[in-house]
This record gives structure tokens, C-alpha cells and sequence, in this order.
């Protein structure tokens, strides 16, 4: 099979929109004898016209030839052996071209005759536990899991290689899998994921016999590692395609596999779901405005609704409102853990976000000065903000908030007058002027809100 060679007159890659550390990477591994090109989504991007986040490089060189040319090369990896090359503001990832499992070793032990572990392992089921087979561009394009994602781009003369037609797929906007889909996804079930994030983000429809495959094989993803798979929500939720994420990752059966909590309070309220809709449509709405929204807060808004209502049950039951909710949200992380493993730090500054909420509700709040400086402050009022019905009660806290945080050394309003005569309170306002709060009112919720 040959690939269909795309000459630098048929394609609108121009050496402008790649970052130099890359370029000039690309041009010593050539200028030292070796096959460069770019690969994956770079590719990808550039041809549909947008910037990519990062540009992925390979080579056939061995990782430790590629070392030995860069000085700022670092081996890492054990499934997969590549280099990082770190420079000042970017570090670039250079692969060696690999193939698939060679004759014979489709299947191994975890060490082979000579008690070396193998190239290539799979376990029982085919997913891909290790995989260091050094293989030719050809074999390294097939390899990869969706057309569109395994063109190249060559430093050589500026062409573009494509061996899986991945051309004829980005232009129709269709998401392919190399080779069978039900194999590929069994191999590394992530491609499910990656597949709903590509469809989502660049607005493709995922093949029939792909997406046929997906549905089959959705409750498979619990078999990822749990913390991939937490940097992999990131990705789905965090780069401007939430809710289309959302709304693949539900009609998939993904949503449910991954965050078994969240997929039996769907099904238990036919309203959550709308909700959680538009609280993505939040999270895109941040990120369009350029204020990227953090873990935390994604976590908040997409668990947020149903673990607060469990909270309020509890409270009337007897039990004090943040005890209910600390308990509720401990155990919360502690099922989701066995999916998605959310780092203790984040899953705390979650739980910060809504022990907040009653003291951001009460007008005129404690101590609001303290409440500005706490460090998930800004997350707590765009959850707030984002979160709470038009009542008159919410507008009237969201305004006394938006004032303070604008102006934190005028009079406060008349119902805070008490406090605002404390001498305690004076000292605390003298304290505050040294705090710039108008920038977080200028980079924050509120902006963002409006």
C-alpha cells in the first residue's frame, strides 16, 4: 500500500503556523540523517485551520540517538519509550516509529525467556499494556487510532503523508478508527473517549460501524487506568466543547461507565440532566471568554446539583448542613475513585467550593473580607453565579457580592451598617486595601457572568 503524497501546493500547511523549537527540531534530526516528520492532531489542526495545542514529532530515530542530538532531551515511559525535549517555553514530544505487535507476540508475559519484559504485551482481553516495537512510517501510521489523526507532515519537502486516507475523512468531518473499531477500542478503550472529544471539539460525526462499536463497548472504559482517566475528563471538559462533550458522552453510554454516581442521579431525575446541560454551556462560556475554568470548578458544576440536594436531605434530617455535606462528598470521591481517581487536592477545593455557597447566600455576609481571601473564592461565586435560580434573594446577594469585590473600601450597604461600625470590622477593611480585589472582579465570575 503507498501512500498518497500531498505536495506543498495542495495543502495550506505553511512552516508560519508551526512553533520554531519544533520546526528547528524537525531540521536537525533531518540534517542528521534521520526520517521527521509531524504527526497527529497538529496535522490535523493545521490543515482544518486551527492553532494547535502542541506539536507532536517522529522520527526513526532511537530514543537514545535522539538524545544524544539534543541536550535538552529526556527519556520517559514505559508502555511507550519517547523523549521530551524541554526548552524554555514549550516541551515537544519525539516518538520513534513503531509498529504493531510483530509475528508471534500478540500476546506475552510479563517477561519473557530471558527474563527481560516483553516489546509488546496484551492482556487477556487485547487491551495494550506495553508497547516499544520499532516499526517503519508506514507501520507507525496504521497504528495510530483514527485517520484523521495519522497524517504526517514531512520536513523533507513539505509534504503531507497519508496512508489512511485520513484526508478524505477530515474533509467530509468524519471520525474513523484505523483498521476494525471494536479491535481499536478493545486495544485501548481511551479511543471512546478521544473519539466523543474529537467529534465534539471539531463538530465530526463518528463513523456508523465506529459509533456501533462505541455502544457496545462503552461500560469497557472502567478497564483505563483511573488516573488517566481523570486527565482524560480534563480534556473532555475543559477545552470549549463541554456540553457537545457532555451530550456525546450520554448518549454513548460513557457518561454513566465513567461517573457511576452521576449516571444513577440521572436516571433518578429526568430534570438533572438539563441542568448539568447548562452548566457546561458555563464552562464553555468561561473558556470563550478566556478565563479557563479550574478542576475544581468543572468537578463542582457537574457534581455540584445532586450532592448539595443529598446534602439539604440529610440537613433535614437532623444532621448539621456542612457535616452532611463533607460526609456526602467524601464518600462521593471515594466510589468515583474506582473509575476516575480525582486527587485529593481537588476533590477538597470541591468541597470548599459548596461549603461556601450558605455563607455567599447569607446578605449581609460574615466577615466578607475573610470570605474574599479565601483561595477558592473566585470558583465559589461563579458556581454561585452560575448555579442559583433568578430568585430575588440570589440577585440581591449576587449585586452585594459583584459591589464589594468592584469597590471593597466603599460603605458598605446600610443592613451591614452593625458590623461595618465594629472596630474589629475597621481593622479588617485597613487589611483588605492591600489585597487587589477589583482584579479579581476584572478576571473573574462576575465578567465572566455578564
Amino acid at each position: 500500500m503507498q501512500p498518497r503524497i500531498i505536495s506543498r501546493e495542495e495543502h495550506g500547511i505553511s512552516r508560519r503556523q508551526i512553533s520554531p523549537n519544533a520546526l528547528n527540531t524537525l531540521y536537525r534530526l533531518h540534517e542528521g540523517g534521520f526520517v521527521a516528520y509531524l504527526v497527529g492532531g497538529c496535522v490535523r489542526d493545521l490543515l482544518l485551520g486551527r492553532t494547535p495545542k502542541d506539536f507532536d514529532i517522529v522520527t526513526d530515530a532511537a530514543p537514545g540517538q535522539i538524545k544524544r542530538l539534543f541536550r535538552n532531551a529526556r527519556i520517559i515511559g514505559r508502555r511507550f519509550r519517547l523523549v521530551h525535549l524541554h526548552f524554555q517555553d514549550e516541551i515537544l514530544e519525539v516518538s520513534t516509529f513503531r509498529a504493531s505487535a510483530p509475528a508471534g507476540e500478540e500476546e506475552g508475559e510479563e517477561e519473557d525467556g530471558d527474563g527481560k519484559p516483553p516489546l509488546h504485551l496484551k492482556d487477556a482481553t487485547g487491551m495494550v499494556l506495553r508497547d516499544n516495537v520499532f516499526g517503519t512510517p508506514k507501520e507507525d501510521a496504521l497504528r495510530r487510532d483514527f485517520t484523521i489523526n495519522a497524517l504526517a507532515w514531512n520536513i523533507a519537502d513539505f509534504s503531507v503523508i497519508d496512508y489512511t486516507n485520513g484526508m478524505m475523512d477530515l474533509n467530509q468531518r468524519i471520525i474513523r478508527p484505523i483498521g476494525d473499531p471494536e479491535v481499536r477500542f478493545t486495544e485501548d478503550p481511551v479511543r471512546m473517549i478521544r473519539a466523543v472529544r474529537f467529534a465534539a471539539s471539531h463538530d465530526f460525526e463518528i463513523e456508523t460501524e465506529a459509533w456501533e462499536a462505541l455502544l457496545r463497548l462503552a461500560p469497557t472504559i472502567v478497564r483505563a487506568a483511573p488516573a488517566r482517566l481523570y486527565e482524560e475528563a480534563l480534556k473532555l471538559f475543559l477545552l470549549g466543547s463541554a456540553r457537545a462533550v457532555f451530550d456525546g458522552l450520554e448518549k454513548t453510554g460513557l457518561l454513566a461507565a465513567l461517573f457511576p454516581p452521576l449516571g444513577r442521579w440521572l436516571a433518578a431525575d429526568g430534570d438533572l440532566s438539563a441542568a448539568l446541560r447548562e452548566n457546561m454551556e458555563n464552562i464553555d462560556r468561561l473558556r470563550l471568554k478566556g478565563l479557563p475554568p479550574s478542576p475544581p470548578l468543572l468537578l463542582a458544576m457537574l457534581f455540584g446539583p445532586p450532592l448539595e440536594a443529598e446534602a439539604v436531605a440529610r440537613h433535614r434530617e437532623g444532621i448539621p448542613y456542612l457535616q452532611a455535606l463533607d460526609e456526602i462528598c467524601l464518600a462521593f470521591l471515594e466510589e468515583l475513585a474506582k473509575t476516575v481517581t480525582v486527587p485529593g487536592r481537588i476533590g477538597g477545593q470541591m468541597r470548599r467550593i459548596f461549603s461556601l455557597q450558605p455563607s455567599l447566600h447569607r446578605i449581609p455576609p460574615r466577615r466578607p473580607a475573610a470570605l474574599a481571601a479565601r483561595p477558592e473564592f473566585s470558583d465559589a461565586m461563579t458556581y454561585l453565579i452560575f448555579t442559583t435560580k433568578t430568585t430575588e434573594e440570589n440577585r440581591k446577594s449576587r449585586e452585594w457580592w459583584k459591589a464589594f469585590i468592584n469597590n471593597p473600601d466603599a460603605p458598605l450597604p446600610e443592613a451591614a451598617n452593625a458590623t461595618a461600625a465594629s472596630p474589629v470590622r475597621s481593622k479588617r477593611r485597613k487589611k483588605r486595601k492591600r489585597r487587589t480585589r477589583t482584579g479579581s472582579a476584572e478576571n473573574g465570575p462576575f465578567e465572566a457572568a455578564q
